[in-house]
C-alpha cells in the first residue's frame, strides 16, 4: 500500500483489509509515521510520539474492531500511563499518569495502534491551537490559518492524512470547532455518554465529552460503540443506546423536523459564507423530505457566554494550581491562563455556583426547543477558519494586560468590581469566532459539525446539528444520510493532494 492507497481507505475499511490479512499493521504504522514526518514541520499536529509504545503494541496479537489501525490521541484528559499528559502548558509537563484514562484503554482494547499525541492550546482553552509549550498547528487546507481548537492536532492530523481518525474532546466546541475548520465529521456525545474516569469524574463540570475527528461517518459510530459506557465510580449512567452505533446508524430517519437559525446568540456579526453554509444545508434537507423552518431556543445567548466564562474562572485556577504543586513557576502558565486565574480568583463561591446553576435553565430551555424540534441547525463557525493571529488581542493590550497581572494590580481590580466590563467583553471577543457551539456543553447535549460546504475559496466550513439528550443515534442517521447525498470524503486538502510524498510498503 502507498500513501495515495492508504488515503482511501476510513478506519473501518482499513481494519477489514488487516482482517482479512491482505493489509500488514506494521506497514500501515510505518506509513502514517512516515506521513508524520513529511507534514510535521508546516502542521505540527503531532507534539509527542509514542512509537516504542506501538511497536510494543504490534509486538502482542491484536484483537478489536479496529485492530491494527494507526491512532493518535489527544494531550489533553487522556491519560497514557507512563507518558507526560501536559494539557499544552508548560506548567504540567511534570504530569506522569500512572494509569491509562478509560477512553485510552478502550481505544487500546479495539486494536487502535496508539503512536502518538496530539497538539492542543493551553489547558485546552481556545479555539486555536497555539500552545508555547509546542508551537502552533496549521491548518492543512491552507497553512496560513488554524485548524482550530482545542483538538486542532487532532483535525490537522486526520486532514493532512496522518491517520483516517483521531481522538479529540470537547469542552466548548473542541471537537465540532476543528473539524469545521478542517473538512472533518465529529460528534460530541451527550454528557455521561463516555467515562472520563478514573481520574476525573466530570470534566470542566461535565461540559467536556470525548469523541473523535473522522473522515467517515461509520468511523464515528464505530468509535462510539467503543466508547460508549460507564466506568466504576463514574458520577451518572445514562440509558444505553438501543443497540451498535454502526446498525443504528444504517436506519432512515424518518421525517425530520429541524429548526435553523444563522444568527450569533451573543449579537456578533456572522460571515456570509457561514449563512451559506446553512442554506444549503435547509436546501439539502429539504430534498431529503425534512421540514425545516427558521427557529432558535429561546436561550439568552451572552447569559450563556458569561455562564461558559465562569466555566474558566473556576477550573483554570485549579490547573494551574496543579501545575504549581508539580513544581512548576509561574512564568510557566500563558498570559492568558495568568490572566484567568486573576480574574477567577475575584469570583466568590456564591456567584460561581450561581452561574454553574444557570445550566439547567439552558438545558430547560432547550428541552423547549426539543419538545418542537428534533434537532437544532446552526454554523458551526461564526466565519471561515481564522488566519494565524487574527484572533489575539493587539500587542500593546497583550503587554499592559501583562504589566497588570504581574503586579498584581489586575487581581486588585478584579476584587473591587471594577472590570465587569472587561469581563464582558472577554466573554463577546472570546467567542465571537465560536458562538454557536457552547450550547451543547453546558446543557449536556449530544451535537455534531458536519463538513457539507465549501467557501469560494476553496476553505471547509462545517454547519452543526444540536439533538436531544441521548439521541446520538438520530444524529448519526441524518449524518450517514447527508454523507449519500453530499459526499466528502474524497473532498481532500491541498497538503494530502500533495503529490511529493513517495513513501510506499508492500502488503500481505
Amino acid at each position: 500500500m502507498d500513501f495515495a492507497d492508504y488515503l482511501q481507505h476510513d478506519a473501518t475499511a482499513l481494519a477489514q483489509g488487516i482482517a482479512r490479512g491482505e493489509l500488514i499493521p506494521a506497514e500501515l504504522l510505518q506509513l502514517a509515521l512516515a506521513r508524520n514526518a513529511a507534514v510535521h514541520g508546516r502542521i505540527n499536529a503531532v507534539c509527542r510520539l509514542l512509537e516504542p509504545q506501538a511497536r510494543a503494541q504490534l509486538a502482542r496479537p491484536l484483537a478489536g474492531p479496529l485492530a491494527g489501525v494507526p491512532f493518535l490521541i489527544k494531550d489533553g484528559v487522556q491519560d497514557f500511563a507512563g507518558v507526560p499528559t501536559s494539557f499544552g502548558s508548560r506548567a504540567m509537563r511534570n504530569y506522569v499518569p500512572r494509569e491509562h484514562a478509560a477512553v485510552v484503554r478502550r481505544y487500546l482494547d479495539a486494536g487502535l495502534v496508539v503512536f502518538g499525541k496530539t497538539n492542543l492550546p493551553e489547558f485546552a482553552l481556545k479555539a486555536v491551537t497555539d500552545p508555547q509549550l509546542y508551537g502552533r498547528s496549521s491548518n492543512p487546507w491552507d497553512l496560513g490559518r488554524t485548524p482550530g481548537g482545542s483538538s486542532g492536532g487532532a483535525a490537522a492530523a486526520v486532514a493532512a492524512g496522518i491517520v483516517p481518525m483521531a481522538a479529540g474532546n470537547d469542552g466548548g466546541g473542541s471537537l465540532r470547532i476543528p473539524a469545521a475548520c478542517c473538512g472533518l465529521f465529529a460528534l460530541r456525545p451527550s454528557r455521561g455518554r463516555v467515562s472520563s474516569g478514573p481520574a476525573i469524574g466530570e470534566v470542566w463540570f461535565g461540559a467536556s465529552s470525548e469523541g473523535v475527528l473522522s473522515r467517515s461517518v461509520r468511523d464515528s459510530a464505530l468509535a462510539l460503540d467503543i466508547l460508549q459506557g460507564a466506568e466504576p465510580g463514574d458520577p451518572f449512567v445514562i440509558a444505553p443506546p438501543a443497540g451498535s452505533y454502526v446498525e443504528l446508524m444504517r436506519r432512515d430517519p424518518g421525517k425530520l423536523r429541524i429548526g435553523f437559525s444563522t444568527a450569533s446568540p451573543i449579537g456578533t456579526p456572522v460571515h456570509p459564507e457561514a449563512v451559506a453554509a446553512v442554506r444549503r444545508t435547509v436546501q439539502l434537507l429539504r430534498g431529503l423530505g425534512h421540514e425545516v423552518e427558521e427557529a432558535a431556543p429561546e436561550i439568552d445567548g451572552q447569559a450563556l457566554a458569561q455562564s461558559y466564562l465562569h466555566l474558566y474562572f473556576g477550573q483554570v485556577p485549579a490547573m494551574v494550581a496543579r501545575g504549581r504543586a508539580l513544581g512548576a513557576k509561574a512564568r510557566d502558565v500563558e498570559l492568558m491562563s495568568r490572566l484567568l486565574v486573576a480574574l477567577g480568583g475575584a469570583v466568590s463561591g456564591a456567584r460561581l455556583t450561581a452561574q454553574l446553576a444557570k445550566w439547567n435553565e439552558f438545558g430547560r430551555g432547550l428541552a423547549r426547543f426539543h419538545a418542537r424540534y428534533d434537532m437544532l441547525l446552526t454554523p458551526t463557525l461564526a466565519s471561515p477558519p481564522l488566519r494565524h493571529g487574527e484572533g489575539d488581542p493587539p500587542k500593546g493590550e497583550q503587554f499592559v494586560l501583562d504589566l497588570l497581572e504581574r503586579s498584581g494590580v489586575l487581581g486588585v481590580l478584579a476584587r473591587l468590581g471594577l472590570l465587569e466590563g472587561t469581563v464582558n467583553r472577554i466573554a463577546r471577543d472570546s467567542l465571537r469566532f465560536v458562538p454557536f457551539t457552547q450550547l451543547a456543553n453546558l446543557t449536556g447535549t449530544p451535537a455534531m459539525s458536519v463538513p457539507l460546504y465549501w467557501t469560494t475559496d476553496g476553505l471547509p466550513l462545517g454547519v452543526q446539528f444540536v439533538g436531544r439528550f441521548g439521541a446520538e443515534d438520530q444524529l448519526l442517521q441524518l449524518a450517514h444520510q447527508l454523507e449519500g447525498v453530499a459526499p466528502w470524503f474524497d473532498r481532500l486538502a491541498p497538503l494530502a493532494r500533495e503529490g511529493t510524498f513517495k513513501t510506499s510498503t508492500t502488503t500481505a
